[in-house]
């Protein structure tokens, strides 16, 4: 609203200077919005949930992932959860302010956010009312990734055209063609400039598969105060870099990644998504005050995997977002060896819970798990410049 607002006084001469033209300028007024109305109200989202009764159950049976669970996290139960409203409700308050919304990846991010955050608001309140920590069938997530990622594959794939413009490059060493890029039916490589299969139409597989894995992976890593907001902080700043090359003709252009021209506001978006996770942080910082619950962590995985579908660096997601993969790996791994073998591989999984179980303290899982997913960006956007 603010940016349309400022737009139209400037095209009719009413103000002469709109910085509000730049996205680095509206995505860091984003930011900073949204992470003080998340201080703002947090403590009212609290003082709701509490009212509601809206408390985290504890599951208090041995199964073959987390035997026990109640043993290591009974003291934290009742603490306030479905905290996931207070992050969407910033996020989209800076993004209706600061955004253009004539521009159609922001509604179809804003679609991906309320998509997955209903998805996880039904687990979390079924949780609730339930007072049992199963929440929402298994099958009936699964539906409802596997149609959203649908959706976002079948939009970018026959629509994507219109937002992403193609271009080549000439390798001046060899004076050899690298791309054309059009549209997003093919795979870009980290560290391969010459590498990036064509998918065509199995792209929209390749859509579902991503948006289900990591909205689910996000949601298993969610298990410790601070530990998933913290490293979705990290993840979220390493794609506005990515984002801000992919809608910079000039960077693209010079580090041989596809040009997406309408990103601009997508780099807006992501400011706010930066800030309303720090805000969300303040309160969910050990010890937490409130959990996000699949509210959060659903909408959050869909965020993030569309955005990095958007700006085709979907792979790299897998290095960035590394700690994400590792804790669900851990879960496939636990699960299978004991289906197959009756015996687990981890004291307990996630993998933070088998560091908890080895005795190490909640802060310090979360100070180390923080320092690899650093390390891990660090990696993930050493690429770009090492391909």
């Amino acid at each position: 609203m603010i940016y349309h607002l400022l737009d139209f006084l400037h095209g009719h001469k009413i103000l002469y200077i709109n910085p509000f033209q730049y996205e680095t300028v509206r995505a860091g007024a984003a930011l900073v919005f949204s992470l003080l109305f998340s201080l703002a109200i947090g403590n009212r989202v609290i003082a709701m949930l509490r009212a509601l009764k809206a408390g985290q159950p504890i599951r208090k049976i041995t199964i073959a992932v987390a035997p026990d669970l109640a043993e290591m996290h009974g003291k934290k139960a009742g603490t306030p959860t479905m905290g996931g409203i207070l992050i969407i409700a910033s996020l989209l308050g800076a993004v209706f302010l600061f955004c253009d919304l004539t521009n159609p990846l922001v509604w179809l991010l804003i679609l991906v956010t309320f998509g997955f955050g209903t998805l996880g608001f039904l687990d979390d309140y079924l949780k609730i009312t339930k007072k049992n920590a199963d929440g929402l069938s298994a099958k009936k997530k699964i539906i409802g990734q596997v149609v959203l990622g649908l959706f976002v594959g079948a939009y970018l794939y026959f629509m994507g055209g219109t937002s992403v413009m193609k271009v080549e490059y000439t390798y001046l060493e060899g004076g050899q063609r690298f791309g054309p890029f059009e549209g997003y039916g093919y795979v870009l490589v980290p560290f391969f400039k010459w590498i990036y299969p064509k998918i065509g139409i199995f792209f929209i597989l390749y859509t579902i598969l991503l948006l289900v894995a990591t909205s689910n992976a996000v949601n298993l890593t969610d298990g410790l105060d601070g530990l998933c907001i913290g490293i979705m902080t990290i993840v979220a700043l390493s794609f506005t870099i990515l984002t801000y090359i992919a809608a910079s003709a000039s960077l693209s252009t010079y580090l041989m990644l596809p040009h997406v021209p309408k990103a601009d506001d997508v780099v807006v978006f992501m400011g706010a998504l930066i800030g309303a996770c720090l805000g969300f942080f303040w309160f969910n910082a050990y010890p937490a005050d409130m959990f996000m619950g699949d509210t959060g962590s659903l909408s959050l995985g869909g965020i993030i995997g569309t955005v990095a579908l958007i700006c085709k660096q979907e792979v790299l997601l897998g290095i960035i977002g590394g700690i994400f993969v590792i804790e669900c790996l851990s879960v496939i791994i636990q699960v299978t060896s004991f289906k197959l073998f009756k015996r687990r591989v981890f004291l307990m999984s996630p993998l933070h819970h088998h560091y908890e179980k080895k005795g190490m303290t909640e802060a310090k899982i979360i100070a180390r798990f923080w320092i690899v997913s650093i390390l891990m960006a660090l990696i993930g956007l050493s690429t770009l410049k090492l391909r």
